[in-house]
């Protein structure tokens, strides 16, 4: 008969101690680039919320700001040419092609690059997400430090980008659960001890950087303070297939910007930025809070809707689908025009404006609480969010650490789980994996 020593391991001889040493320096490395990355990020838009009342008020400036644009342009084509296929877009699909094996990546010019071009992308307030410059700029740390003090071993490298990726989802919407099932529900589709560990030291570590820098408050705090009754938890199901229906359709205009973007001769690719910046600044002499991710704008809309109320919904509702139509459009005008720029906020933000729009309407048939109205927009962002994504751990997951809260998560699983499934029926694939074979078909 074996006693507890034939059977335990011997104190400190842990396999994964010394991975999980160096997944953390990753992630503390990360969290240090990303919150910089926020930091300039949230400053520059902040300072957009001033520049353009200022324009509207002095015309002149605009077309000062103009020529800016115009130099921003060249600036951000300069920057992503040489790298271009590893910079556009979010970057995840291209490290999805380093893991398996179809691609590889120069780690310190892509970590540089796509910190100076997101910025350039995202500051002027195309409507992209830091989300996933943040995912790549934490691979690429990862594989750097891999290289530099692992020589290059391929597992631990790929351990080692693989805890990346966790830490920079996790430092852009401090998120450490939802930033290590993001890999494991996305990207690496395995639960395996070495790389979930680690992973989750690095997410872990990455997050305690960022509450240096912004503090504990959720990035997209949301004042849940009632229940869903019962009674509307039919109507998640219904809501739930509008937005699998709606999630489809993201997925189809998204997957067709690289063929309709390039039937833009007359300007090298690396310079269509120059369309959505343009077209951005009528946007924001509009509304100014409109422009970039934003998070910011999910909290202006349930602000907007409390002020409201509910008594002028008509207006309220033609309101809100303005947004969304401008959201949407220039979400794809931004992502399709070769700059770097995620796509997890932008998504969100769609998501958040249908349930803005579907709250007033389910208040008015008395389906739902006037009270309620703010839980159907979380319910929204995550269900929307995880059939695009085609993740519905990571969005519930996501979800629950930004608003701050875990009071809803049965309705919340019901409606994502639902419209994964209609979005899954009518042809939709995980949204990164079909940008990947588009990148290298």
């Amino acid at each position: 008969m074996k006693t507890a020593a034939d059977v335990l391991n011997k104190p400190f001889h842990s396999n994964f101690l010394k991975l999980i040493f160096a997944g953390s320096l990753v992630g503390i490395l990360t969290g240090l680039v990303v919150s910089l990355f926020r930091w300039i990020i949230d400053q520059t838009l902040s300072g957009l919320q001033i520049i353009y009342p200022a324009m509207a008020q002095h015309h002149w400036w605009i077309l000062a700001y103009a020529g800016l644009t115009i130099i921003i342009c060249l600036v951000l084509g300069y920057v992503i040419h040489p790298f271009q296929t590893d910079l556009v877009g979010s970057g995840v699909p291209q490290i999805e092609a380093i893991l398996a094996g179809q691609h590889t990546m120069n780690w310190a010019q892509v970590l540089w690059r796509k910190f100076i071009g997101g910025l350039l992308a995202i500051c002027p307030g195309l409507f992209l997400g830091r989300e996933g410059p943040c995912i790549q700029m934490g691979a690429a740390i990862g594989q750097g430090f891999s290289e530099h003090f692992f020589h290059n071993n391929r597992d631990i490298t790929r351990t080692l980008l693989s805890c990346g990726i966790a830490a920079g989802l996790s430092a852009a919407f401090s998120a450490p659960l939802a930033g290590t099932m993001f890999l494991l529900e996305e990207i690496v589709f395995h639960f395996q001890p070495q790389i979930w560990l680690t992973a989750l030291a690095a997410a872990i570590c990455s997050d305690a950087v960022t509450v240096c820098f912004f503090g504990t408050k959720p990035c997209l705090f949301l004042p849940i303070t009632n229940n869903l009754p019962v009674h509307s938890y039919p109507i998640m199901i219904i809501l739930g297939l509008i937005l699998g229906i709606c999630a489809y359709g993201y997925q189809y205009c998204l997957l067709n910007l690289r063929w309709w973007f390039s039937k833009i001769h007359q300007i090298p690719a690396q310079y269509h930025s120059i369309f959505p910046l343009l077209l951005i600044i009528p946007v924001g002499l509009w509304q100014p809070r409109i422009l970039g991710g934003s998070h910011l704008l999910i909290n202006y809309l349930v602000a907007k809707v409390t002020h409201v109320g509910m008594h002028n919904y008509p207006q309220l509702i033609m309101y809100l689908l303005i947004f969304l139509v401008i959201r949407f459009v220039w979400s794809m005008l931004s992502y399709g025009a070769t700059v770097p720029g995620g796509i997890f906020m932008p998504i969100l933000v769609l998501g958040a404006l249908l349930g803005c729009i579907s709250a007033p309407l389910m208040i008015q048939t008395n389906v739902i609480p006037a009270t309620d109205f703010i839980n159907i927009i979380a319910f929204s962002m995550a269900a929307y969010f995880g059939a695009i994504e085609h993740a519905p751990f990571t969005a519930i997951l996501l979800i629950t650490e930004m608003v701050g809260s875990i009071e809803q998560i049965l309705p919340m699983t019901i409606m994502t789980f639902v419209a994964y499934l209609v979005n899954d029926l009518l042809g939709g694939r995980p949204i990164y994996t079909a940008l990947r074979e588009e990148i290298f078909a």
